[in-house]
């Protein structure tokens, strides 16, 4: 079923942007002339629960849908920089918060039929503050601790709309034994 690829002809080519135009040809001899692709760095997000078991969600604009949602902590993980050291990171910065235990759950791929990037899911726990927010330029963050059960509400209720970070809620939900798959 896997296509060879015979062109590739990039488009754009940003640190967190890349675009390419592929002309592959699949196991049945049919070329595809144009299959675009858009390259972006594996990320990393993390359902995270402080020491009082609050909820750390962030809160922020995000353009391409116009809209003020709320998201688990995370990004994009670094060129060389390991997912777990990522999330840390990325927690770290966005939040403030450092946690002592993070476990993994899983990694999924928010659209392969146009993204070539996956999303590695931890569950962290035990957070405390310990600095400031240390945000890129670009970023206007708000942190909002959620009571552990209105986070769960908001989740069933389709309040928490990123896709990847609901997929993390859910493993994490299931990890708890406060999901069950019927």
């Amino acid at each position: 079923m896997k296509w060879d690829v015979l062109k590739r002809e990039y488009l754009s080519n940003h640190q967190y942007f890349t675009a390419r135009k592929d002309r592959c040809q699949k196991p049945d001899g049919n070329i595809v002339e144009e299959y675009f692709v858009v390259e972006l760095p594996t990320s990393a997000t993390a359902f995270a629960l402080t020491e009082n078991n609050e909820v750390v969600l962030v809160q922020q604009y995000r353009h391409p849908i116009e809209e003020v949602i709320y998201e688990t902590p995370g990004g994009f993980v670094d060129p060389g920089e390991d997912f777990l050291t990522g999330v840390r990171r990325e927690l770290l910065e966005e939040t403030g918060y450092a946690f002592p235990h993070i476990e993994y759950l899983g990694r999924v791929a928010a659209n392969p039929g146009v993204l070539n990037n996956f999303t590695e899911l931890y569950f962290a726990t035990g957070g405390r503050k310990v600095a400031a927010q240390q945000l890129d330029y670009n970023e206007d963050i708000k942190i909002a601790l959620v009571p552990f059960e209105q986070v769960v509400e908001q989740f069933m209720q389709n309040k928490i709309v990123q896709a990847l970070h609901t997929c993390c809620i859910t493993y994490a939900l299931l990890k708890m034994g406060r999901l069950k798959l019927q």
